[in-house]
């Protein structure tokens, strides 16, 4: 046991919870970049508004506790290896589909948005057929 634990008792750092993972799945897709854009913001807004995992919740808690733990990591492409932790393989499709509809909202996939997206899958579990076809049903959400 290290300084820092027996200091607090040894205690385990408690994992992230499904709701909090995926507002970290969907924070790091709209910055990976870089920067937020107001369509990635409005995007990543009206998920929030909507979703059951962020209705009657403390919303400032996970958000919270969303940059806490992206806090521990150094790059996007480490702070995408704590979705391995969600528990449910529906809220694992939802934070994929979500992420990838972040990162069209703005009409232009850059390459860091393309790279983050593809380790999202292979670390969801997102197979090839569902990826393709939440990207072509995206695809047609944003066709001009």
């Amino acid at each position: 046991m290290g300084l820092l634990g027996k200091f607090f008792g040894g205690a385990p750092a408690k994992k992230a919870t499904d709701d909090v993972l995926l507002l970290h799945a969907m924070m790091l897709m709209s910055s990976v970049d870089g920067y937020m854009e107001g369509s990635e913001i409005a995007t990543l807004e009206g998920f929030i508004n909507t979703l059951p995992e962020f209705k009657d919740a403390d919303f400032d808690k996970q958000l919270a506790e969303a940059k806490k733990l992206r806090a521990k990591f150094q790059t996007p492409q480490d702070a995408v290896k704590a979705l391995s932790d969600i528990s449910s393989e529906a809220v694992k499709k939802k934070a994929f589909i979500l992420a990838a509809d972040i990162a069209m909202s703005s009409g232009d996939v850059d390459e860091a948005e393309e790279e983050l997206l593809e380790a999202m899958q292979r670390i969801l579990g997102i197979d090839d057929a569902l990826a393709q076809k939440a990207i072509e049903v995206l695809a047609l959400k944003y066709a001009k």
